[in-house]
């Protein structure tokens, strides 16, 4: 999840801003969502193509940051303090659904990745906290209490770290733990880091504890199904995804939700869909440019998927 600060007077775009636009398609008058508002760039984007916008963040401080778009907005906004896998029930809630378009935009916001004092991030050092709505248990107190066998099992997991086990041990032998410089510098020395390296080893397992403690991968597959719900016939789904555990997810559910799914073999029967069709896929998969990536480096891993909802009901 890659924003822009609302409150910038040159701010910058969100990854793949133009693709998402043109998958969304956006008329004036239509009803959309940003389930991921952070600082609110996919936002101010819609509302500039006329769109009425219900943005959702369960970040209180997004929240309290978006005011004053939602003032600019001559009431085109409404703002939602909430997951967005409630989308369609806090949308049924207000009378905002059945929507045209729904957008999510997974993971961190760089907002949250640029304040030290969230600990989403290594690169100041800051406590050691990863949680997105700012309640329930920290980063701190998870590396501090939990079991090497499970914390292995997250690295592994959620950080796709190959040597998983090596890096737990260390980081139980160093306890406690209470900022991101330390934590990263433990993962460092049992991975025999050099600083030339390209990629610094402790992104991993900062990634590994960040989707396990905010239940990113969960709330992912349960806010689909939500977009799915919340989508009226016609409606468009776009989704940016930052790296391959999310897209994975993401790939499946829209492959199932299409009749996409690759025929069977001999070894691997296929699976005879039982419900129609609740999606259409109008595209391939999209990567950014070298020119944005150029422009805002963290578009690097970002892909973008777009759908459009049948008139079929949403599976059960």
């Amino acid at each position: 999840m890659v924003h822009d600060a609302v409150n910038q007077d040159r701010p910058h775009v969100p990854v793949l801003l133009a693709a998402v636009l043109d998958g969304l398609a956006i008329q004036p008058g239509e009803r959309h969502v940003d389930a991921t508002f952070g600082a609110g760039g996919y936002t101010r984007a819609f509302l500039e193509r006329g769109a009425e916008v219900a943005a959702f963040d369960r970040d209180p401080s997004a929240i309290e940051g978006g005011q004053a778009l939602v003032a600019e907005s001559e009431n085109r906004l409404t703002l939602i303090q909430a997951p967005f896998s409630a989308m369609d029930r806090e949308l049924e809630i207000r009378g905002l659904g059945p929507v045209d378009g729904v957008t999510l935009d997974i993971g961190v916001s760089s907002m949250q990745l640029d304040q030290a004092e969230r600990g989403f991030s290594f690169q100041s050092d800051g406590p050691l906290d990863m949680r997105m709505d700012q309640s329930g248990m920290t980063a701190a107190e998870l590396v501090n209490e939990i079991s090497e066998s499970d914390l292995t099992m997250i690295l592994r997991n959620y950080g796709e770290e190959k040597q998983a086990r090596r890096v737990a041990q260390a980081i139980i032998k160093a306890r406690p733990h209470a900022r991101t410089g330390d934590l990263a510098n433990v993962v460092r020395r049992a991975l025999g880091y050099r600083p030339h390296e390209k990629k610094d080893p402790a992104t991993r397992t900062f990634q590994a504890i960040r989707i396990h403690l905010n239940r990113e991968l969960d709330e992912l597959e349960e806010g689909l199904a939500a977009a799915e719900r919340a989508l009226k016939p016609g409606g468009r789904l776009a989704v940016v995804t930052f790296h391959s555990l999310e897209d994975r997810m993401v790939k499946k559910f829209l492959r199932e939700r299409s009749g996409s799914e690759p025929a069977g073999s001999r070894h691997r029967p296929a699976v005879t869909a039982a419900q129609a069709p609740s999606f259409e896929l109008p595209a391939k998969a999209v990567r950014p440019s070298e020119d944005e990536i150029a422009v805002n480096p963290r578009a690097r891993s970002a892909t973008l998927r777009v759908a459009r909802r049948t008139a079929a009901p949403a599976w059960q």
